[in-house]
């Protein structure tokens, strides 16, 4: 997990998207064509929740979020994406 110099604001929750899958079950190799946008990343920054609702998730866990959520940036080379905590379904 690399160390990363923004501080999202409120609800919002920034995440290092997990590399998309090389192979399948099977063995075979997947072109770059078809591979699927990851649903699963590690949160690196956390912002300070709202006034009435503290976030549920830290720094450090593996989440799993919608296929399309989010806004995605790239800082230093490294792809992330923020959202709000409430595009996150589920911490794994």
């Amino acid at each position: 997990m690399s160390k990363v110099n923004i501080k999202p604001l409120a609800d919002r929750v920034l995440v290092q998207p997990a590399a998309a899958e090389e192979k399948t079950a099977s063995g075979l190799y997947i072109p770059d064509t078809a591979k699927e946008k990851p649903q699963k990343g590690v949160v690196v920054a956390v912002g300070n929740g709202k006034k009435d609702e503290p976030l549920t998730v830290k720094v450090g866990d593996t989440v799993l979020y919608g296929k399309y959520s989010g806004t995605e940036l790239s800082v230093d080379g490294n792809d992330y994406l923020i959202m709000r905590e409430s595009d996150i379904f589920a911490i794994l």
